[in-house]
């Protein structure tokens, strides 16, 4: 029987959407995501729900992040291709609006892998260290985290500042803002 000398990798995934029943959608991508082949483990950052980006007037954002640990390391552009089947089963339709609503979104934000720069999959996530509303469920999930030059996501998050993102908990279905 072959040895495999294949790692484990840690990979974070950022998840997220302001359409819908906004908790049913981000719990069953969470599921989704524990379903792929070779999750070993997952964990959930806190929810956060946060002020649209960019893009035209819409609805609030329910975002969070998952750690998931993979038994191996795994292609990343093997990954978004997962990551996009799974939004295509939530019934995301990407349209041609670039930060626009949608049901569910699901970006790979961070690997301990090697970086990315195929352009069908950039790792970590391109615009990460501006995006504070990506790096508080990041650095909740992953606090030790560091993008390619060595600072820490933390570091991005504090320089940012977390004006337009709450803590968000359920209670009855509603979200309670803490």
């Amino acid at each position: 029987r072959a040895h495999s000398t294949m790692r484990a990798m840690r990979v974070v995934i950022g998840v997220g959407g302001n359409l819908g029943d906004r908790w049913a959608n981000v719990d069953r991508a969470t599921t989704k995501l524990a379903a792929l082949p070779g999750v070993r483990s997952l964990r959930r950052s806190r929810w956060f729900e946060t002020d649209p980006v960019g893009g035209p007037e819409q609805p609030q954002f329910l975002n969070g992040a998952v750690l998931l640990e993979l038994d191996r390391e795994v292609p990343v552009v093997e990954l978004v291709e997962q990551l996009l089947a799974i939004e295509r089963d939530l019934g995301r339709v990407r349209g041609e609006e670039r930060n626009g609503p949608r049901v569910i979104d699901l970006d790979i934000l961070w690997t301990d892998g090697a970086p990315s720069s195929d352009p069908r999959a950039v790792v970590p996530h391109p615009r990460l260290a501006e995006r504070a509303f990506a790096l508080a469920p990041l650095v909740d999930v992953a606090p030790d985290a560091r993008d390619p030059r060595g600072i820490s996501y933390a570091e991005h998050l504090a320089r940012l500042g977390t004006a337009g993102i709450r803590d968000a908990t359920r209670k009855d279905g509603k979200i309670v803002r803490t």
